[in-house]
């Protein structure tokens, strides 16, 4: 039998010990999300993955909100966040510290996730965008490059929340291994 681990058990760290504990290399861009409630799932994905930070752009709902506290359930106190109102002057100002920035799109010159493979020593921001819209097309177009989640079903078409829950596993657990 499997007990279920109690809280207590689990090992948190205190958002104290969040701001201090060393970051994986990793930050999101969040362009134009109209679902505060996916801007808050999005925190607390950033928060279990030790993200860096999250740039808020356009349209994208900021903290404190409502909805946002109720899917981040408290990650925006831990998770850095920087409201940044054009999405192409945050891309600029992480080339510029050196990120990779990749879009996380269904484009022609696509990655398909399963063959990136994070670079330990390398710094990467992933901009995700509009529920219905997508990335911007001028934001895709300064981007390094673009990955696609591969999709086998109708929609061809994943939840922002949960495609930032499965970059955020695919990259750190290529960062963090052996």
């Amino acid at each position: 039998m499997n007990r279920k681990l109690l809280n207590e058990e689990l090992g948190r760290k205190t958002t104290i010990e969040y701001k201090k504990a060393k970051k994986n290399p990793v930050v999101i861009v969040l362009d134009n999300i109209r679902s505060a409630l996916n801007v808050g799932s999005v925190f607390r994905s950033s928060d279990a993955f030790l993200v860096e930070k999250i740039y808020l752009c356009g349209l994208t709902a900021m903290p404190p909100n409502k909805e946002i506290s109720k899917t981040a359930l408290g990650a925006t106190k831990s998770v850095d966040w920087e409201y940044v109102e054009d999405t192409m002057e945050a891309v600029k100002k992480l080339q510029n510290e050196n990120y990779t920035v990749i879009g996380i799109e269904q484009v022609e010159q696509k990655v398909m996730l399963q063959n990136f493979v994070p670079e330990k020593g390398k710094r990467y921001a992933f901009v995700f965008g509009h529920e219905v819209k997508g990335v911007n097309q001028a934001v895709v177009d300064a981007c390094n490059f673009c990955i696609e989640i591969p999709q086998w079903g109708h929609k061809h078409s994943l939840n922002i929340a949960v495609s930032t829950g499965v970059i955020l596993w695919h990259t750190v657990s290529h960062l963090i291994s052996d």
